[in-house]
């Protein structure tokens, strides 16, 4: 609380929106401060004691907004990103109809299914085949619609091999780690913890790009706060959701988009797009052989 006789001192005469702006700058520093209108312009005034103070906030906010902020580099977009796109589409959809068509009188979810405990047992092929698995077409139809969306998006940026695979890896890593980690007797299915691994990837690489540059903290962050508002929307909900694979496999994923962050994508060549793809089709594949020889 100010003294009835506190003296007050100019430290800016200027237009409203200026000295409106400054005075912003002086509140967040829980400094006092008072407007007036004189003479068709505006003052900003401050207690004497508090006057130099106020002089070297005003000042150091200036100089802040005078320099020059970096700019990302524009991203070298990769073409067919959206083969992969396709490729996951059609496993998810190829599996949903032999699960639902037993199709060699195997019950698929029992077999593909994420278990508890099941990587103690060396059933390590459930973290994949879980993966492929959906409990009915609105869980399918969600785990397309969102996971194309965001694998496109990674094979732009990293191409659709190397995204593909990334992103394979990223869920399965979360699928292990549950599987340790998860109350026993819990069992889940979905590609959602996959879909949460790209938007991690996404997320983390656009951290790792943005912290170099010279602006606010919260700039820099503001990848990893958009990407957990949206896995908070989109990963939460009732106690049927997996909310521990979806954590795991955002976290997961923003590891792997902080590593891809750092790597020029010019050398990610056609080749190394291939064979990345391959081995990603044959961890699935093998994956299954695995659940459906051992069902």
């Amino acid at each position: 609380m100010l003294a009835p006789d506190e003296v007050f001192v100019e430290i800016l005469r200027g237009n409203r929106r200026l000295c409106f702006e400054y005075a912003l700058v002086l509140a967040a520093k829980d400094l006092d401060y008072e407007l007036i209108e004189q003479d068709g312009a505006w003052l900003l005034r401050v207690p004497a004691a508090a006057a130099q103070r106020a002089h070297d906030e005003i000042d150091s906010y200036a100089q802040e907004r005078r320099a020059k902020r970096g700019r990302l580099p524009l991203p070298i977009a990769f073409g067919r990103a959206g083969v992969g796109a396709v490729i996951y589409g059609a496993v998810l959809l190829v599996v949903a109809y032999a699960n639902g068509a037993s199709w060699g009188g195997v019950d698929w979810l029992s077999a593909g299914d994420l278990e508890s405990g099941a990587l103690l047992r060396g059933q390590w092929w459930r973290a994949v085949t879980a993966l492929c698995l959906h409990l009915d077409p609105a869980h399918l139809a969600g785990n397309l619609l969102f996971g194309i969306a965001a694998g496109t998006l990674c094979g732009r940026l990293w191409g659709p091999g190397v995204a593909w695979l990334s992103i394979l890896s990223a869920a399965v890593l979360a699928n292990g780690i549950e599987m340790l980690v998860a109350p026993a007797g819990e069992r889940s299915v979905g590609a959602s913890t996959a879909v949460f691994a790209a938007l991690g990837m996404l997320a983390g690489s656009a951290w790792r790009q943005r912290l170099p540059l010279r602006e606010r903290w919260w700039y820099r962050v503001s990848p990893l706060i958009a990407g957990a508002c949206l896995l908070t929307l989109l990963g939460a909900g009732n106690e049927h959701v997996d909310v521990l694979g979806h954590l795991l496999g955002f976290c997961a994923g923003v590891a792997g988009g902080w590593l891809f962050g750092g790597v020029g994508p010019r050398s990610r060549t056609a080749g190394l797009q291939a064979a990345t793809g391959l081995m990603a089709a044959l961890i699935v594949a093998t994956a299954w052989a695995f659940a459906l020889r051992h069902r």
